[in-house]
């Protein structure tokens, strides 16, 4: 239980080990933001410490997880443009069971990305 992210690099097919990732809690419309944690992702493109929140202390209500994709691809000796498609990748998103698992995966390339509530 708890909420989780990973983070996948679809241009070279590995995990998105080095990216920074930021979580935000939210008002419900998204107009304020409060830093929660700040990560640098593993070798594996997850949080190091594990969970974002633990089981007891998910709560319901909304959230931001900020990627910072464009500095990501930089640092792998990337050529984007300027300026580049994307640059952070922010996901809002709500937590409505807090005692349920929520994992917020992101494919990420330079061009594209997608997401999807993982289990």
């Amino acid at each position: 239980m708890g909420l989780s992210t990973h983070v996948l690099d679809t241009m070279h097919g590995c995990p998105a080990a080095g990216m920074s990732v930021k979580l935000y809690t939210t008002t419900l419309d998204g107009s304020q933001a409060t830093l929660v944690k700040a990560m640098i992702l593993n070798a594996d493109g997850r949080n190091p410490d594990g969970l974002l929140y633990d089981h007891d202390s998910l709560k319901v209500g909304t959230y931001r997880l900020v990627f910072d994709v464009a500095a990501y691809f930089r640092s792998l000796g990337v050529s984007l443009p300027e300026p580049n498609f994307l640059n952070l990748v922010s996901l809002d998103f709500g937590i409505a069971h807090a005692d349920e698992h929520y994992h917020v995966p992101l494919l990420v390339s330079p061009w594209s990305y997608s997401t999807y509530r993982g289990s």
